[in-house]
């Protein structure tokens, strides 16, 4: 090459030799790979563009401390991983936000998926280079809480107000995942009322191995015919990575009882080295002697007849539909699908009495590393007719096409080990009177979409 450019130097004209400098890539503007010139205003860059919507979408899982396998605060972090980026955010798998976007109602109050806009916006970053832009664009670093402190502690603005723990648990290095069933006491000693609970593993290092966790309430209540779940105070929340807690709608709550207790169910898997861990429940009260107007309770709809009746043949794409009946007027405040690794997809439908069906929500990429709480806005919540039936709909996928699948080759049943199989859907009712029904029948047309049947 030296030699060629010597000659050219002896023969050609300056014109002619720039046009030739250029074309073998030399004498362009050192920035980053794939930029327009720095005056292009309609260029998209990581320092205007990007950096703002990972602040937004991304850093809640994606910073230090918090048990993901990378960082995407600056652009150094995230300059390695542009091509993987792309494909992930392309195909709505990041952030985890697995719902179909054409049907049923899309008002959530967690909502963290990208938009339309967002989504074009970063692929076509890639697909330029994904140059990093002028430094003056760069937003200001997002200040997070310490993660020390309790999140919603920082909301409500005050500390929790009970807080317990799980007894410790040694997770091997290599191993079986584990399922960790312990029991706790609450400190109670009168009948007071939840407004919020928030969970976490106690380190960092507890990130690592805690695959999720869910807590029970347990307390002795007589049951009641028109309220669902009664007789069991059921679950207070589910904790899982990039999500911490669960605050209830205003006036309504969780009665908790003296005596109750906590059943944890933790599920740890190895990761790579010997670590000790427990959990900790975080448990915001309502001002003693304030009760809510409603008590909400979780209900558990199982996609099938019974609990324990699933059969997934080996090599098939199976599905289960199950049937549950409100006997009161309610508003379904969310819908949590949970499945395991041959889960494809859950729809919840509701049945009203006079035979429309209105398609709720419904997840058609279920993946079993996210189990996502989609909790409805208050403008969107439905609200439905005593007598409505609840119709929950699973899809699971015992094939090949399932990278989650362990074996395509074996009959799946009914279970509680991830090789086995689950479907149901875990959402919080909360009851209300015909006459509160007939109040917001008068000032609501019933809203969704009413499909002729399930997809």
């Amino acid at each position: 090459m030296l030699r060629f450019l010597k000659r050219m130097l002896r023969i050609a004209p300056i014109g002619a030799l720039a046009s030739a400098l250029l074309l073998l890539g030399y004498g362009q503007s050192v920035t980053p790979a794939g930029s327009a010139k720095i005056s292009d205003p309609n260029r998209v860059t990581f320092a205007k563009n990007i950096a703002p919507i990972f602040q937004e979408k991304c850093e809640t899982c994606h910073r230090p401390g918090q048990g993901v396998p990378m960082n995407l605060q600056t652009y150094q972090e995230v300059r390695p991983w542009a091509r993987s980026i792309k494909e992930h955010v392309a195909t709505r798998n990041m952030p985890p936000w697995h719902l179909d976007k054409t049907v049923g109602i899309q008002q959530y109050a967690n909502d963290r998926s990208l938009s339309d806009k967002q989504i074009k916006t970063i692929v076509q970053w890639v697909d330029e280079g994904a140059p990093f832009g002028d430094k003056k664009d760069l937003p200001a670093p997002k200040a997070w809480p310490d993660d020390s402190a309790w999140e919603y502690a920082k909301i409500l603005g005050q500390e929790p107000d009970i807080v317990v723990k799980s007894e410790p648990l040694t997770v091997p290095a290599i191993g079986q995942d584990e399922w960790w069933k312990p029991v706790s006491d609450v400190p109670l000693t009168e009948e007071r009322w939840i407004r919020a609970v928030e969970m976490r593993p106690a380190t960092v290092a507890g990130r690592r191995v805690t695959h999720h966790a869910v807590t029970k309430l347990v307390q002795y209540e007589p049951p009641s015919p028109d309220d669902v779940g009664s007789g069991d105070a059921g679950l207070l929340m589910e904790w899982s990575i990039g999500k911490s807690y669960d605050a209830y709608r205003p006036g309504t709550g969780k009665l908790i009882l003296p005596g109750a207790k906590i059943r944890w169910d933790i599920h740890y898997h190895p990761a790579g080295e010997q670590i000790t861990d427990h959990l900790e429940l975080a448990i915001y009260l309502y001002p003693k002697g304030q009760k809510p107007e409603h008590r909400t309770r979780l209900a558990s709809f199982f996609a099938m007849p019974l609990k324990n009746d699933l059969d997934i043949p080996p090599n098939t794409i199976a599905s289960t539909v199950g049937l549950s009946r409100l006997p009161s007027a309610a508003r379904l405040e969310n819908f949590q699908p949970h499945m395991h690794l041959r889960g494809k997809a859950m729809a919840m439908q509701a049945m009203l009495p006079d035979g429309t069906i209105r398609m709720l929500s419904y997840v058609d990429r279920f993946d079993f590393n996210w189990m996502n709480n989609y909790i409805y806005t208050d403008d969107s919540a439905p609200v439905l007719p005593p007598g409505t039936i609840i119709v929950i709909t699973a899809w699971y996928d015992n094939t090949t096409a399932n990278k989650n699948n362990p074996d395509p080759n074996e009959w799946v049943g009914y279970g509680e080990r991830t090789i086995e199989e689950m479907g149901e859907a875990f959402v919080n009712v909360t009851n209300l009177s015909d006459h509160e029904y007939g109040d917001w029948l008068a000032k609501h047309k019933p809203a969704g979409r009413t499909v002729s049947g399930s997809r």
